[in-house]
């Protein structure tokens, strides 16, 4: 069996192991963690051929820098704008490339983006937690986050020379400043006024940014009456409004109940796109029907489909 190691050398903050994620169990209080941007994780494995599912790292403005201590092997990097070095020659943002033993990978932020994947072709050899290996940061269950002197090995490493070059990059991977949501659940704690500020309002992402969430700025939105509901589901997407009036938008890790009233649901065919954005950038938001926010979804869905078949027939020959 061939086996490649990884010896980390630098792991900024939210760097982690994640599969698909942990479904299943959100009714006893468990998340499903996985990736902050789905769609790039899907791409890095299919521009290694294989289906979602496996295990690979992600990482975000931090950046990760490893050395390949054992075995040679082919990975594929794809979301944001990030840039791959092997041994100092740059390899492009969405890539494939092979690192071979004793050499060094460094994944650096670019111009746009805040996460990124780093697929394997191989199996990263990690104790799943409740059916699943995807990490959920603030506890570490899961794999973990990774750490500075961590080792990753992977087992059944390949070195797939044929895939190797720049991936196709879809339009739908770049940040996306203008988001749909859902409005509700909890619309009959908001003066209509004030849903029309939260639709008209420029606001900011600022730096209290994690796996979790994100905290908005911008215009103070107003609960009306007193904060007595109890807690209920969050889906990922929610956008929850604490007393402090600065919404929060419930990202991979977020909990799985709350008590905040949430004012929006951002639409799953946007929330690759929303994690995408960097602290200090803009974001608008619009509401649609939930009618319209399936019909988006499928579309995205068909045209996600199309892109990751092409990508695991891909080869440079």
């Amino acid at each position: 069996m061939s086996r490649a190691v990884f010896l980390i050398e630098r792991a900024g903050p939210m760097t982690t192991i994640q599969d698909r994620g942990r479904f299943g169990a959100q009714r006893y209080g468990i998340n499903e963690a996985g990736p902050m941007d789905r769609a790039a994780y899907r791409t890095a494995l299919a521009a290694l051929g294989y289906e979602p599912g496996p295990a690979l790292i992600e990482t975000s403005l931090g950046g990760l820098a490893l050395r390949c201590i054992q075995g040679d092997i082919t990975v594929a990097l794809a979301g944001g704008g990030f840039r791959l070095t092997i041994d100092g020659e740059t390899k492009g943002s969405w890539c494939v490339a092979t690192i071979r033993a004793g050499q060094r990978l460094e994944i650096k932020p670019g111009p746009w983006g805040s996460w990124t994947c780093l697929a394997v072709a191989g199996d990263i050899v990690a104790k799943p937690w409740m059916g699943s290996v995807a990490t959920h940061a603030p506890t570490g269950f899961g794999a973990g986050v990774l750490k500075t002197n961590d080792e990753v090995i992977i087992d059944n490493a390949q070195v797939l020379e044929a895939r190797e070059g720049l991936l196709p990059f879809p339009v739908t991977g770049k940040p996306r400043d203008h988001v749909r949501v859902v409005l509700g659940p909890q619309q009959q704690f908001f003066a209509p006024e004030t849903i029309d500020a939260f639709l008209n309002t420029n606001f900011t992402l600022s730096g209290e940014y994690d796996r979790m969430g994100v905290k908005l700025t911008g215009a103070k939105i107003a609960i009306e009456g007193a904060l007595d509901m109890p807690s209920q589901a969050l889906p990922r997407g929610s956008v929850q409004i604490p007393g402090h009036g600065d919404p929060l938008i419930l990202l991979s890790d977020h909990q799985t109940t709350g008590g905040y009233p949430k004012i929006a649901v951002t639409i799953g065919a946007d929330q690759d796109g929303f994690c995408q954005l960097r602290p200090r950038q803009n974001v608008r938001f619009s509401a649609i029907t939930p009618d319209a926010a399936i019909t988006a979804a499928r579309s995205r869905a068909k045209a996600e489909t199309a892109y990751l078949d092409r990508l695991r027939r891909r080869t440079n020959a």
